[in-house]
């Protein structure tokens, strides 16, 4: 049987991966497991968590499915992501999906775009149905400084991490997300050591990539990508590798 673990993000809940979670489920015969991080609870709080019982919470998951499938998929969004990595590095997981992973974050550019929409709305008085004023509204003001230290702690502690994944890694991000920077999947792009590794910018696609308009081709990719064969040209994936870089730099910046 295989199996695949899904990790959500900082101040998240599992509601940020499930529309993937769900794709999975209807497609395949696969257990699928998608964890609530310690102080992400309905009524939790993130006052007093140490970054260590967020890995401590996913590795347990995982060490779980290890001993219950063949065969085993991480899926990390956002600080879910870092996690994911830590992961892949450390244990026998076949493949490795990194959705807005936060390696960088805060997209300045973006954010102020997405401030001047807000001030918009605000003005209209239309508020109260701007996308990005309701979804992060109560996290502003509800996530302690000490869970921001943490967050930072913990991406901050695995950074080292990319360079010993050596396993076949899809990263995926929204052009237009606010909160981790494009230049972030480039960032976990370049130094991953995988010899098979894909990069898939989606061009209207906010911070929460899994709920964009895009999400059914991108989940579809994924999935794709799953499934494949590991009987992978090592030449061929690092000439596609070089240009898929190549490409990307002469784009242009992506913020």
């Amino acid at each position: 049987m295989n199996g695949c673990l899904c990790i959500h993000g900082f101040t998240g809940s599992p509601f940020e991966v499930q529309p993937l979670a769900e794709y999975l489920k209807d497609h395949t015969d696969w257990k699928i497991v998608v964890p609530t991080l310690p102080g992400h609870e309905e009524k939790g709080s993130l006052k007093g968590i140490n970054y260590t019982e967020w890995i401590d919470c996913a590795e347990l998951a995982l060490q779980s499915l290890l001993k219950e499938c063949n065969t085993v998929y991480v899926i990390g969004f956002s600080m879910g992501g870092i996690i994911a990595c830590y992961l892949a590095a450390k244990y026998p997981v076949k493949k490795l999906v990194l959705l807005s992973a936060a390696a960088r974050y805060i997209n300045s550019r973006q954010l102020a775009l997405d401030s001047v929409e807000m001030v918009r709305d605000a003005w209209r008085g239309n508020l109260g149905k701007n996308e990005l004023y309701l979804r992060y509204k109560n996290k502003m003001v509800k996530t302690p400084i000490s869970a921001a230290y943490q967050f930072r702690l913990l991406v901050a502690a695995n950074r080292r991490v990319f360079q010993d994944i050596k396993i076949p890694t899809f990263i995926a991000q929204g052009k237009k997300d606010g909160i981790v920077p494009p230049r972030s999947a480039l960032f976990l792009f370049e130094k991953i050591n995988a010899p098979e590794k894909e990069l898939r910018i989606v061009e209207e696609a906010k911070h929460l990539i899994c709920h964009c308009e895009e999400k059914r081709s991108l989940f579809k990719e994924i999935l794709e990508f799953l499934h494949r064969s590991n009987e992978w040209s090592r030449a061929e994936g690092a000439m596609d590798n070089k240009l898929t870089c190549e490409a990307l730099h002469h784009a242009g910046p992506l913020e």
